[in-house]
């Protein structure tokens, strides 16, 4: 009896332990669970592109919702912040974007009542400074430390415009605030 009960054992202790190995090899690996985009990394390019963190005003209403699957984009996502209420952060290699709300800034725009259409109201023409080409100094950091890279903008903009600038022409571009002609500064640090 004790030799039928030990092979019994040792086929049950089989058993489990396929079952055992074949549930862990459908676990995801940590390379599987990389599948997705960054989206800390999202809500850190928004928070920097709009010059405000989460809940701030003119920052993010709420960061990006977690339940988004978003396929990992080759290169830095752009993010679009011209509107006053929200931001746009797109990966164009890829074909996705997301639209993120925005709180009411102090810089922002006072909505008006008038329904003219947004044509008929000019706005003022600001001063271009930094020009598509040029070479800019990136400037980051905050009261106690300070460091500097030379850079080439990639689009004209004025002062408190937001406009991409790269290291040569193959690296991927940076989100800089134009301050003065000639010097920009990574917004949020």
């Amino acid at each position: 009896m004790t030799d039928r009960t030990s092979g019994l054992s040792q086929v049950m202790l089989a058993v489990f332990a396929t079952f055992a190995a074949a549930f862990l090899a459908s676990l995801p690996t940590p390379a599987q669970a990389q599948n997705f985009e960054n989206l800390d990394r999202l809500d850190g390019l928004v928070a920097m592109s709009v010059g405000a963190n989460l809940r701030e005003p003119g920052g993010p209403v709420a960061p990006i919702d977690r339940r988004l699957r978003l396929a990992p984009c080759p290169q830095t996502p752009i993010v679009d912040a011209t509107q006053p209420s929200f931001a746009v952060v797109s990966c164009t290699s890829i074909g996705w974007r997301i639209r993120v709300p925005l709180l009411p800034g102090q810089n922002a725009p006072q909505q008006t009542t008038n329904f003219a259409p947004s044509r008929a109201i000019a706005a003022p023409a600001r001063t271009i400074v930094v020009k598509k080409g040029d070479p800019v100094q990136l400037i980051a950091g905050n009261d106690q430390f300070t460091i500097s890279r030379l850079m080439i903008a990639d689009e004209d903009g004025a002062a408190g415009a937001l406009i991409r600038v790269r290291q040569d022409a193959k690296a991927t571009p940076v989100m800089a605030r134009v301050e003065t002609i000639g010097v920009v500064r990574i917004p949020g640090i």
